[in-house]
Parts: structure tokens; C-alpha cells; sequence
């Protein structure tokens, strides 16, 4: 008698409306991420291989499409990392002096400069290099990257499955949202490539001889570093001759090696968003691609091999 009627659902298993609007917040849940990374993945593809130049204007729809979907399923500001303005602009702002400065011994270390001589800079006019740091890498790279992989993914996640979860989950799909800007780094520079098949820059390989390579070598490592389209641009003046293509292997060796490095770096951003809201990681994130044109453009040449 002290049970009453309402006592008896529960006992029959079926959970009662509570478990049964859980359940239906579930399956709401799955939906939004279900549709999140579908919105990431066409993103990719139209950035990378179908309308690189659209990039900024592809870039702010998805980032839409996301906020407006991650809202609907009940996200707060909060939630999405649009939080702690101010201190995350003293992080980020502190930790983009830092790179600028790293950049800047690389280019000074001989040992180091090939490592920051990327063609897809090299061979850029001057008004297409500043497209690329000021509005290509804001606005078609780093905005959506920022709000769909530490805000709206972080945040679904971490409301469904907790903020583990949310770090190992959405930066293990950062890394998988580098492979196809990875496979273009690999054909466009040299020596990443000699590197990852275990030879020296300057080794036996004839593509790795060349003392060009990538700004990108860093930056791609936190960005998707997509190559520009220039068909009216001329060739690197640096390259002396013919480059032959990455083997299959050398290419897998850096895409492997480019998804492992920006998974860790989703990692370190995730927890940049924790303290400083997308702020933090944006900021970082800027800095590490856009001046990687500056310094592959100010590095100086190496000397032709005697």
C-alpha cells in the first residue's frame, strides 16, 4: 500500500517519464554529435580539396551550422567555451609572444631554417601571403577548428560522457581532421618527408636534398595548413630543379605522424579552453599558422650545396 501505483513501473523495469526523458536526452545528444561531425567532415573536404580559396566563407557556414546545433540541443554560452574573455587573452596573447619568438630562433639556427622554408609560402605574392595570415588562417582554419572541435564537440561531450571523454574524444578528431592537409605538407615539403623515412635533410633522397621545407611543419601541427591555390603563382625561387614526389610510405609516415602530433596538441588546446575559454587555444592557434608565412618568407635562403 505505501508504494501506491507509481511504485510499480519502477519495479517493472521500464524507468518511469524520468528515465524515459533521460533517454530521449540521449538519443538528442547522439543526434547533435552525430550531426556535428558530419558538418566537420563535408567542412574538410571543401576546404581542402574542393574550394580551398571558399575556405573563410565554408568555414563561418559550418561554424553556424554548429553553434546553431549545439544550442538547439540545449548547450549554454558557457558550455561552448565563450567564457573568461579577458584571461584568455592574456594566455593566449603570452603563449603567441612565445612561438613568434621560437620561430624566429628557428629561422636563425642553420640547423633548423630548412624546417620553416615551405613552398606553399615561398611560392605566394606578397597580397596572397597576407590573405593566407589574415583572413585564410583566422577565418578559414582556426574559427572552426576553435568552436567545432573545443566548443561544440568538447561540449556535447563533456555534458554527455564528462570531460575526459570530451579531451580524448574530440582531440582524437582533430588529428583524423589533419590528414588531408597532412597528405598536401608531405608532397610539399621535402624535408619532413627525408625525415619521417629516416634520412637527413640533405640525404640521398633527391626531394630531401632541396633546402626548402615548411613553415607549416610547425604550424600544421595545431591547423589545418591547407595549400593555396596559386596557379598564376611562380615556383619557389629557391627550388633548384625537378622534385620527386614523396613515396607512399614517406607520405603515410608524416600523415601519421602529423594526426599523432595534432591529437596531442587538441589535448593541450582543451586544456587552454579550460582556463581561458576559446580565447586561449584561438590565439595560439593564430599565431602558430599565420606566422608560419612570415618566418618561411623572412628565413634566409641556404646556400646551394657545394
Amino acid at each position: 500500500m505505501n508504494g501506491g501505483p507509481a511504485a510499480v513501473p519502477a519495479a517493472g523495469g521500464s524507468g518511469g517519464p524520468a528515465a524515459a526523458v533521460a533517454a530521449g536526452g540521449g538519443r538528442e545528444g547522439a543526434a547533435a554529435l552525430a550531426g556535428a561531425v558530419a558538418v566537420l567532415a563535408a567542412a574538410n573536404v571543401l576546404n581542402n580539396r574542393v574550394a580551398p580559396r571558399l575556405a573563410p566563407l565554408t568555414s563561418a557556414a559550418a561554424t553556424g551550422a554548429l553553434l546553431a546545433l549545439a544550442r538547439r540541443s540545449g548547450l549554454s554560452w558557457t558550455e561552448l567555451g565563450f567564457t573568461e574573455g579577458r584571461r584568455g587573452l592574456r594566455i593566449g596573447g603570452a603563449l603567441a609572444a612565445a612561438v613568434a619568438a621560437a620561430y624566429g630562433a628557428g629561422i636563425a639556427i642553420p640547423a633548423t631554417r630548412r624546417f620553416f622554408r615551405d613552398e606553399r609560402a615561398l611560392s605566394l605574392s606578397r597580397a596572397r601571403a597576407l590573405e593566407e595570415a589574415l583572413l585564410q588562417v583566422p577565418v578559414g582554419t582556426v574559427l572552426l577548428e576553435e568552436v567545432g572541435f573545443r566548443g561544440v564537440l568538447y561540449g556535447l561531450l563533456a555534458r554527455s560522457h564528462g570531460t575526459p571523454a570530451a579531451v580524448a574524444v574530440s582531440s582524437a578528431l582533430f588529428g583524423l581532421w589533419h590528414v588531408l592537409p597532412a597528405i598536401d605538407m608531405a608532397a610539399a615539403n621535402p624535408a619532413l618527408s627525408a625525415l619521417a623515412a629516416g634520412e637527413a635533410p640533405g640525404g640521398a633522397a633527391p626531394g630531401a636534398a632541396d633546402p626548402d621545407s615548411a613553415s607549416a611543419s610547425a604550424s600544421a601541427s595545431v591547423g589545418a595548413a591547407r595549400p593555396p591555390e596559386t596557379p598564376d603563382a611562380p615556383a619557389a625561387p629557391s627550388v633548384p630543379g625537378p622534385r620527386a614526389a614523396p613515396s607512399a610510405a614517406d607520405t603515410a609516415r608524416v600523415v601519421a605522424g602529423s594526426v599523432v602530433s595534432t591529437g596531442i596538441a587538441g589535448a593541450l588546446f582543451c586544456g587552454l579552453r579550460r582556463r581561458g575559454g576559446l580565447a586561449a587555444p584561438a590565439l595560439l592557434h593564430v599565431a602558430t599558422n599565420s606566422l608560419g608565412y612570415l618566418f618561411a618568407r623572412i628565413a634566409p635562403e641556404e646556400p646551394p650545396p657545394r
